[in-house]
């Protein structure tokens, strides 16, 4: 019987999921005004900013189908601020939440909120980014991470001509001149991402086909704190003067592994001279952001890394509901994602890699966006 309520959860669930990455007038303080008598209870969300569209689209999907599904839903907005996110979750657990779903600003900071969650008989599910150093977190929804690095490692090889559309050598030697970014290093996510492009492009590096010019290779040099986009292009740009100011040298390829930290980058190439077409860098992302859908349009970006933020939130919506019901999520790796204190039981979804020939066939027909957004 259980099993039947939770499939008809999912499916009331499932019915509801809709497109919110440009509903950017959402506000940022609690949202418990669509399902107030929800009988499932209360169910605390807290995304960390709404400063990229990716995490208003995440909120909005997972606040649609928790209400579908009888939930009462308080969604948070920190704006990056950690001491603000701690406030928000105490908040919750106050308010008598009877599960928490969290994207965490930092995954190491929450570990006495957790603990108050945990004496409250509260379930914790990290939502896309492991919280670290607590035992008290006991699902995790998130994309394959490490595959996504991959991802942008394959498509920066296959925008240089180094690899083709089906991942086979071209023959293709070079040497081209790459730089390296990486996300923020108080995001577990992070080093997944980048081990996970490194260790696609390593061969190709050891090999001579591709020149990181800078020398910048290490994570800890090319990690952007809080994936700040400004961050990224300053660095981008001290790099072009140091580097790259000699008139002949360029830079070929860049790997980025978000599309705010991509558009800083197309931003300080711009301003050094590069003009789109011939000699404009190939340049990765992540998140099928809009405004980079259209940079990919515009031959500005090559390709991003497209996470349906609606499968995901379906995923942290049936972990809750089974949790809240006394049954086992379902999971599908309970082995990769150590958060130091113990191994916490994922379920990952496949990332898919987008470019310009795939934005209709993957975003536009699969409904994430609409043909009048993407060309409008």
């Amino acid at each position: 019987m259980k099993k039947k309520v939770v499939l008809s959860l999912l499916a009331s669930a499932a019915m509801v999921v809709s497109l919110a990455a440009c509903s950017s007038g959402s506000s940022s303080g609690s949202s418990t005004d669509g399902a107030a008598a929800g009988a499932g209870g209360l169910i605390g969300v807290a995304m960390p900013t709404k400063s990229s569209e990716r995490w208003i689209a995440d909120g909005n999907s997972i606040k649609e189908q928790l209400e579908a599904a009888g939930y009462t839903v308080d969604l948070e907005y920190a704006e990056d601020d950690i001491p603000t996110q701690v406030s928000q979750l105490e908040n919750m657990i106050t308010k008598g939440a009877k599960a928490l779903i969290i994207a965490s600003i930092d995954g190491t900071t929450l570990t006495n909120t957790l603990q108050n969650a945990k004496d409250n008989d509260i379930p914790v599910i990290a939502y896309d980014r492991l919280i670290r150093d607590s035992e008290n977190v006991d699902y995790y929804a998130t994309f394959d991470n490490y595959k996504v690095g991959v991802e942008q490692g394959t498509s920066l090889l296959t925008g240089l001509g180094v690899l083709d559309a089906s991942g086979n050598k071209t023959g293709t030697k070079g040497p081209f001149n790459i730089e390296l970014f990486a996300g923020s290093p108080d995001d577990n996510n992070a080093t997944f991402f980048f081990n996970g492009a490194m260790d696609t492009l390593k061969p190709y590096i050891a090999d001579g086909t591709l020149v990181v010019k800078s020398g910048q290779t290490d994570f800890n040099t090319v990690a952007t704190l809080r994936w700040d986009p400004a961050t990224a292009q300053s660095r981008m740009e001290n790099i072009l003067t140091s580097t790259y100011s000699d008139g002949t040298t360029k830079v070929n390829g860049i790997l980025s592994p978000y599309d705010g930290i991509s558009r800083g980058l197309i931003s300080a190439v711009t301003s050094a001279g590069y003009t789109v077409g011939a000699g404009f860098p190939i340049i990765t992302g992540q998140d099928a952001e809009l405004d980079s859908v259209k940079a990919i349009n515009g031959g500005e970006q090559y390709s991003t890394v497209y996470k349906d933020t609606r499968e995901l939130a379906k995923v942290a919506v049936a972990m809750a509901s089974a949790v809240l019901e006394g049954k086992t999520p379902e999971t599908n790796d309970d082995k990769t994602y150590d958060n130091g204190k113990k191994v916490v039981p994922s379920q990952l979804l496949q990332p898919v890699i987008v470019t310009k020939d795939l934005i209709k066939s993957v975003l536009i027909d699969g409904g994430y966006y609409t043909d009048a957004q993407v060309n409008g």
